[in-house]
């Protein structure tokens, strides 16, 4: 008997990390080389390390992080909507936002998709801001 049982806990997180790490490397050429996925109650958060590809980390190395950090950008781009269709398969909720961002030096990305709240459970609502 096939289950339509969708993957909990640790599985769901060790399916997400696997699924942006493939996404990255059909994109790009090279996948990171860690993933790691945490699960928020309304998020998804992947932070990802190693991820450049030869070509970018030597263009970094001779001082053109910023034009690496804007290609990283426009990768993102690219990949949103295949990034995003994966996390709401997996995750069997619909993703509301995404966004992320590359880091050089140490050399860490990460991808952030916010859930649609689901029904049966309350909105919490977010933390005023302390001045």
């Amino acid at each position: 008997m096939i289950s339509d049982r969708r993957p909990q806990g640790g599985e769901l997180a060790a399916a997400i990390s696997n699924s942006i790490v493939k996404e990255l490397a059909r994109a790009t050429g090279r996948g990171p080389t860690k993933a790691r996925t945490t699960l928020g109650e309304n998020a998804v958060f992947v932070v990802l390390q190693d991820t450049l590809t030869r070509g970018e980390q030597t263009l970094a190395d001779t001082g053109g992080g910023n034009a690496v950090l804007d290609l990283r950008r426009r990768w993102r781009r690219v990949m949103e909507t295949q990034m995003r269709s994966e996390v709401e398969n997996l995750t069997g909720r619909r993703v509301i936002a995404f966004m992320g961002d590359n880091h050089i030096d140490p050399e860490l990305a990460v991808e952030v998709f916010v859930l649609e709240p689901q029904a049966d459970i309350p909105d919490t609502p977010l933390p005023t801001a302390v001045q």
